[in-house]
C-alpha cells in the first residue's frame, strides 16, 4: 500500500510539472529528467495495483491520475 501510495503521489506531480514544463520553458532537461520519471511511477502504479480489489485496478490505467483513482476506490470500501 505505501508502495501505491508514493508511485500515484510521483506520477502526479511528475505529470504537473511535464505539463508546466510544456506551457512555459520547455526545458529540455526537464523534460529528460521527468519524462522517464513519470514513466516509471505510472508503471510501478499499475503493478502495485494488483494488491487491491480486482474492481478498482482497471483505474491504474488512466494517466496520471490513476494511482490516486485506487487509493480513493479502496479508501471508499
Amino acid at each position: 500500500m505505501r508502495l501505491l501510495r508514493v508511485a500515484a503521489a510521483v506520477e502526479a506531480a511528475s505529470l504537473v510539472v511535464l505539463f508546466g514544463n510544456l506551457l512555459t520553458v520547455h526545458a529540455k532537461a526537464i523534460t529528460t529528467f521527468c519524462g522517464p520519471l513519470h514513466g516509471t511511477a505510472y508503471l510501478a502504479v499499475i503493478a502495485a495495483t494488483w494488491t487491491v480489489r480486482p474492481t478498482a485496478r482497471g483505474r491504474a490505467f488512466v494517466p496520471g491520475i490513476g494511482g490516486l483513482l485506487v487509493l480513493r476506490a479502496r479508501a471508499g470500501g
